[in-house]
């Protein structure tokens, strides 16, 4: 029995069988789930709830997240950080309270704003996350960035859900303090302190989806975060097999 038109296109586009039982718009929303679940775009189908507040660069950052989570946003307003004391008073006293996260763009900017935010509140107190430098401009622009690089806006919601996922989790920081990665670590590893330690570290960001020009101690945090440390000792004793 052959498929209708409607029903073969669709099939032979997921390639997926038909069910020619079940009423039509029934078999879409099947299909629909399992082809979201056979890609792992399960924030289509729910947003995270991340009981963290997040400070991004600006709106648009803002509402790109909140696509994919439920979540306390604050926006720096680009470089208005610097000028807005009572923003930065508000961050503070919210650290004390919580962890927060900080998630700015790959760009120079966005490093000096994420420097800018841990000079002013305890280290201890951020969650650093970084997205990775991609080449692009936002769809919302006509032109790309200074840098050429896609911010927090121009991020697939893919890789932002798989990003915030764990921080559903409330007990997350507390693993993130445990995890043993150490500085020591990073310097028997070359990845401090040699002559080519930074381009060691570019490339060990480049494998995590890291932004490359990261600080042993930027990456140091990072890694606490991505990786567990028999993650770790299997990443480096990887890196080294293929050196």
């Amino acid at each position: 029995m052959p498929c209708d038109r409607l029903s073969y296109g669709f099939c032979e586009k997921a390639q997926l069988f038909c069910l020619w039982s079940i009423p039509h718009n029934i078999w879409r929303r099947i299909t629909y789930l399992f082809l979201y679940k056979i890609r792992g775009n399960m924030e289509e189908l729910r947003r995270l709830k991340i009981p963290y507040p997040i400070i991004v660069e600006g709106k648009y950052d803002r509402l790109r997240l909140l696509s994919v989570c439920e979540a306390n946003i604050y926006v720096t307003d680009g470089f208005g950080i610097f000028k807005k004391n009572e923003k930065l008073s508000l961050f503070r006293e919210l650290s004390k309270r919580t962890p927060i996260i900080v998630l700015t763009d790959s760009d120079g900017a966005g490093k000096l704003i994420r420097s800018h935010l841990t000079s002013a509140v305890p280290k201890d107190r951020l969650i650093q996350l970084y997205i990775p430098k991609i080449r692009g401009v936002e769809k919302r622009k006509s032109e790309p960035s200074a840098e050429g690089t896609l911010g927090v806006e121009g991020m697939e919601r893919s890789m932002l859900y798989n990003m915030l996922l764990p921080f559903e989790d409330e007990k997350i920081t507390e693993r993130i303090m445990e995890n043993p990665i150490s500085k020591t670590d990073f310097y028997n590893f070359g990845l401090s302190g040699g002559a080519d330690s930074k381009a060691k570290r570019d490339v060990l960001a480049s494998k995590l989806g890291l932004p490359s020009g990261m600080t042993a101690n930027a990456l140091l945090e990072a890694i606490k975060i991505l990786v567990t440390y028999g993650e770790w000792i299997e990443l480096m004793a990887e890196n080294e097999t293929k050196m």
